[in-house]
């Protein structure tokens, strides 16, 4: 459990204990932020990251939720509401990847990956809403934009996920622009960290920076849009070029 509640502002991040989510959460620590990270069942790295972040002078805690089910995701956010009262910055970070051809998708699979994408995000949003103050943000993680919108026969559940996404965190940049409050998203290209990363030797063919992304160049990007209070309703494409 954390202390009481203090002064510092409170960040959100889903799928917040390991990889980028993991990045995500030090990075807002270095900058303040207490942290409530949202995870399905990596327990053993959200409890090594509450520590990690207690040692900044920070607070964090933990809560187990699928975001997929909107009845977990309203008790989490009934939780926060007792216990932090607010959230400054929601950090959609869950980002569930099928590299599966679609010629293979089942229906299950495919229920399974928009659910935690893209309802699972729009559940958060819903309930964290009414918690954003004037001046709070809403960031999104996750492939979209153009190459949302090309023919990718691997991964196509997820390339629909995040397309939807982005439609949704512009509508919702629109919607409540009057309240201050801003919504941005941010697509990685090839990480380092990438299931599906080509060979050193070959990467330039798709990336004309010819590396790999890494956890730092995505963080940096949020760090921008912490810092850019006239920017909403976009998507940055941190990506070296990818596919273009």
């Amino acid at each position: 459990m954390m202390d009481p509640p203090g002064n510092n502002p409170v960040a959100i991040v889903t799928g917040g204990s390991k990889r980028l989510g993991r990045q995500l959460c030090t990075t807002l620590a270095a900058r303040g932020y207490d942290l409530v990270v949202l995870y399905r069942a990596s327990q053993d790295e959200a409890h090594s990251l509450v520590k990690e972040v207690g040692k900044t002078g920070c607070r964090a805690r933990t809560l187990a939720v699928d975001v997929g089910i909107e009845q977990e995701v309203a008790k989490v956010f009934a939780d926060i509401t007792t216990q932090e009262g607010r959230v400054d910055l929601l950090v959609n970070n869950v980002g569930n990847y099928n590299p599966q051809h679609v010629t293979k998708l089942s229906p299950a699979v495919w229920d399974a990956t928009l659910a935690a994408n893209l309802s699972g995000a729009f559940y958060c949003c819903y309930h964290a809403l009414d918690l954003i103050p004037p001046g709070g943000h809403i960031i999104s993680i996750g492939m979209a934009g153009l190459e949302g919108i090309r023919a990718n026969v691997h991964g196509t559940d997820y390339y629909v996920s995040k397309t939807g996404l982005l439609v949704l965190t512009r509508a919702l940049a629109a919607a409540h622009a009057k309240r201050q409050i801003r919504a941005n998203m941010i697509s990685p290209g090839q990480l380092d960290n990438s299931i599906d990363l080509p060979p050193p030797d070959q990467i330039g063919a798709s990336v004309p920076l010819g590396r790999a992304g890494t956890l730092k160049d995505v963080t940096q990007a949020v760090e921008y849009l912490l810092d850019a209070p006239y920017v909403t309703g976009v998507n940055i494409d941190v990506s070296g070029g990818y596919r273009l």
